[in-house]
């Protein structure tokens, strides 16, 4: 293979960067900032769940999870993206590329597979919290954890897999961050399959569970008395506010997906790109951190 060749090149370049001069160092602090709030946002959730042995419940071990998710996501993204700041030119070999692909969209599944396991831990403790603990297992937890993530990796692997296979008929991506499946020279009949497939596998059928759980917790709710309800109100609302950001964030890079590049504003381009690895990295630790009592009071203390 040729890397002159206008056929599955060996380099794939960025086009979404331009030459900010001097700004660009600003730009480059701001989103190094970001990135070490991440990582330590994220940093104090796990350590406090970690060393906490009162905080060894399922609950707990998912939201350690989900954090371990974030920062997982954020190592896929950030380094890259900091690199291309201050970088005159902006290109990355076709493997590096793939792999940044992966990472970067396993982290969206990895979270979502999190979001909907959790949910169903709701649903065990409000709706049957006479079998809580005898569903709710250490062997049960350990298989949905190995679930949430084992899944997506083969099913992503998969669609990546396919995506490789893909003749490319250029080298220039209009985004901020690897998707190389519009570079292809088959029809776009095909590649909207591809994605069809991915979005089938790997949101829309977590996206269903997690809703028809919470909707017989809210069902359940109803039944019972008002103070009843509020309890498992509180429990629920933060793993809703995490669903409901993360939902919505993704879904702006679902639509992104859908369209071609080039015909859309380079500033909504980022911005789309960049929310679903931003904000819930960062509004998650926050929303534990505040919402939960348990979480919050260890963490005022440990400071």
């Amino acid at each position: 293979m040729k890397s002159n060749s206008s056929l599955n090149p060996l380099y794939i370049q960025f086009t979404l960067f331009a030459d900010y001069g001097p700004l660009r160092y600003l730009f480059f602090i701001l989103c190094l900032l970001i990135y070490m709030t991440i990582i330590s946002a994220n940093v104090v959730i796990i350590l406090t769940i970690c060393l906490e042995k009162s905080l060894h419940q399922p609950m707990y071990i998912f939201i350690c999870s989900l954090s371990c998710n974030s920062l997982y996501g954020s190592a896929g993204f950030f380094p890259r993206f900091l690199s291309d700041l201050l970088s005159d030119t902006h290109f990355i070999i076709l493997p590096l590329c793939i792999l940044q692909m992966y990472v970067i969209y396993s982290y969206a599944a990895f979270e979502l597979f999190i979001l909907c396991i959790m949910a169903y831990d709701r649903f065990v403790a409000i709706c049957q919290p006479l079998h809580y603990h005898s569903k709710m297992t250490v062997k049960r937890v350990t298989q949905l954890l190995i679930s949430a993530f084992l899944y997506p990796a083969v099913g992503l692997g998969f669609c990546v897999y396919l995506i490789v296979r893909l003749p490319l008929c250029g080298n220039k991506v209009h985004r901020v961050f690897c998707s190389v499946i519009h570079l292809s020279c088959l029809e776009r009949n095909l590649t909207d399959k591809i994605n069809s497939l991915f979005s089938l596998t790997l949101f829309y059928i977590p996206l269903f569970f997690i809703l028809f759980s919470y909707l017989r917790i809210l069902l359940i709710c109803r039944r019972f008395s008002s103070e009843f309800r509020e309890k498992a109100l509180q429990t629920c609302l933060p793993h809703i506010g995490t669903f409901i950001n993360f939902f919505f964030s993704f879904s702006c890079e679902l639509l992104l997906s859908r369209f071609i590049a080039d015909d859309v504003n380079p500033i909504v381009i980022v911005a789309l790109s960049l929310e679903f690895l931003i904000i819930p990295p960062i509004t998650n630790p926050l929303l534990y951190g505040l919402s939960l009592p348990q979480i919050r009071r260890l963490i005022l203390r440990s400071f």
